[in-house]
């Protein structure tokens, strides 16, 4: 059974950076792409980034293109996202989580959720 563990979050001020982790055990073939996801108070889990499995696509949610950089290392099984320039938009608790290869913007075909990392962005 392959568990995800996100890592990295915090309290950081407007303007700061996080980077956040996402480590995989268990049985650890990469067919897989890897999202980060986040939720906010009262809002519904929203789509933040995705990788191919290969590596060779992304995607990010329009809001933090140009901002958040997500990457993986298969050699190590774990994925992450640099997260610069943050506001306090980003605040929320990041989910990472897989789905077979691709990257999909069905929130739902993804599985494997990890426990989650809060972020905080604030003064």
């Amino acid at each position: 059974q392959v568990q995800l563990v996100e890592s990295g979050g915090g309290l950081v001020q407007p303007g700061g950076s996080l980077r956040l982790s996402c480590a995989a055990s268990g049985s650890t073939r990469n067919n897989y792409a890897i999202g980060w996801f986040r939720q906010a108070p009262g809002k519904e889990r929203e789509g933040v980034s995705c990788i191919s499995y290969g590596g060779s696509t992304s995607y990010y949610l329009g809001s933090v293109k140009g901002r958040f950089t997500i990457s993986r290392d298969n050699g190590k099984n774990a994925v992450y996202l640099q997260m610069n320039s943050l506001t306090p938009g980003d605040t929320g608790v990041y989910y990472c989580a897989r789905r077979s290869y691709l990257c999909s913007d069905s929130v739902s075909s993804y599985t494997n959720w990890g426990q989650g990392t809060q972020v905080t962005v604030s003064s």
